[in-house]
C-alpha cells in the first residue's frame, strides 16, 4: 500500500503557523535550520505574524518551512515514508525537499527569490486570484477567454477539481469573472488571500530567473514519485522536478490531473501537511479510493496512527490476496 504527502500552497497561510507546529525533535530541527538559513539570507525569522504574512515572500517561506517540518516529523518521528509527494504551487518546493531532490537550504534560497520576483512582476497594478466552484473546467476556461482584455487580463491559474477553477488577473477582471460565473451557475466565488497573479504569463520572467537559479544545483534523483504542477504527471527525474519548480509559476497548475493519477498509480492514503485542509477536501472527488488525512484537523499523532493503521490493513489484505 502506498502513502502520499500533500503540501498546500499560498492562500492557506495562517498567523503563527510556524509557532503552532507540533513539538517534536524533527520539527525543532527544521525550525532551527530554517532560522539559521534565513539569517544568512539577511531575513528575519519572524515571518508568520499577521503583519509579516501580508508579504508574499514571507508567506511562501513560511509554507515551505511548515511543509518540510511536518513531513520530517511524519517520517522521522513516526516512521512514515511517502511513495508519492505532491505540492500545490509553492508547496512543490516542500515536496521536492521531502523527496530529496533539493535541500531545505537550497529551497529557501530559491523560494526567497521566487517570492520577490512574483511581487516585482505585479507592481504595475492591482492583481490577485480567485476560486470559482460549481462549474466544469470547460465553461470556466470559456469565462476567462470571454472577459480578458489587454488592459485587464485574466487567466486560468489552477484546475483544482472537476468543478473548481482558480483564476489569476487584475482585480477588475476577477470581478468580471465573478459576474460571469454566477450567470453560468457557479455556486461560489472566493478571492484568495494572495496579492499577486500567479500561474500565468504575468510570471514568465519569474519562471526564467528561477530556472536559471535552479540550474546550478546538483541533480539528485527523487526518493518518491513527484507529481508535477505543470503537467499533472508523475516523475522520478531530478531534471523534471527542477523544471517543474521553475515553470509552474507561469503555467496552469494541473492539480486535478495529478491527484487523479496518484490514485491510479496505487496511492491508498494521503496526508496533507499544516496549515491547511484544502487539499484534503479536494482529494475525494479526484481519487475516491485514497484516504485523505489533514494534519491541521487531526493533529500529528492521531494522523500518524490512522495512516499506519490504513497502510497495515492494506498490506495485510494485499498479502492475503497474493
Amino acid at each position: 500500500m502506498s502513502l502520499a504527502f500533500l503540501f498546500p500552497g499560498q492562500g492557506s497561510q495562517q498567523p503563527d503557523m510556524l509557532h503552532t507546529l507540533p513539538s517534536t525533535p524533527a520539527v525543532s530541527e527544521v525550525l532551527d535550520e530554517s532560522r539559521s538559513q534565513l539569517t544568512r539570507l539577511g531575513l528575519t525569522a519572524e515571518i508568520d505574524t499577521a503583519e509579516a504574512l501580508l508579504d508574499t515572500t514571507n508567506v511562501q517561506i513560511a509554507l515551505l518551512i511548515a511543509g518540510v517540518a511536518c513531513a520530517r516529523a511524519l517520517s522521522g518521528d513516526y516512521g512514515l515514508t511517502p511513495h508519492f509527494v505532491a505540492g500545490h504551487s509553492v508547496g512543490a518546493f516542500s515536496a521536492a525537499v521531502t523527496a530529496g531532490v533539493i535541500t531545505l537550504a537550497e529551497a529557501l534560497g530559491a523560494v526567497v527569490q521566487r517570492g520577490r520576483l512574483m511581487e516585482e512582476a505585479c507592481e504595475d497594478g492591482d492583481w490577485g486570484m480567485a476560486a470559482v466552484s460549481g462549474l466544469p473546467t470547460r465553461p470556466a476556461c470559456q469565462i476567462a477567454r470571454q472577459v480578458t482584455t489587454a488592459v485587464d487580463p485574466v487567466w486560468v491559474a489552477n484546475i483544482n477539481s472537476a468543478t473548481q477553477t482558480v483564476f489569476s488577473g487584475t482585480t477588475s477582471a476577477l470581478q468580471k469573472v465573478a459576474d460571469a460565473a454566477r450567470i453560468a451557475g457557479a455556486f461560489n466565488y472566493e478571492r484568495i488571500n494572495v496579492s499577486v497573479a500567479s500561474h500565468c504569463p504575468k510570471q514568465a520572467v519569474t519562471a526564467r530567473r528561477v530556472a536559471a537559479h535552479l540550474a546550478g544545483l546538483p541533480r539528485r534523483e527523487p526518493t518518491a514519485r513527484y507529481l508535477t504542477n505543470t503537467r499533472g504527471r508523475a516523475t522520478t527525474s531530478a531534471e523534471t522536478v527542477l523544471d517543474d519548480l521553475a515553470q509552474a509559476v507561469a503555467h496552469t497548475v494541473q492539480w486535478y490531473d495529478a491527484t487523479r493519477l496518484m490514485g491510479e498509480l496505487g496511492a491508498t492514503c494521503a496526508i496533507e501537511t499544516q496549515p491547511s485542509h484544502v487539499l484534503t477536501r479536494l482529494l475525494p472527488s479526484a481519487a475516491p479510493t485514497v484516504a485523505a488525512i489533514s494534519l491541521q484537523d487531526s493533529g500529528l499523532a492521531a494522523a500518524a496512527r490512522r495512516a499506519n493503521r490504513l497502510l497495515d490493513t492494506g498490506d495485510r489484505q494485499q498479502a492475503s490476496i497474493g
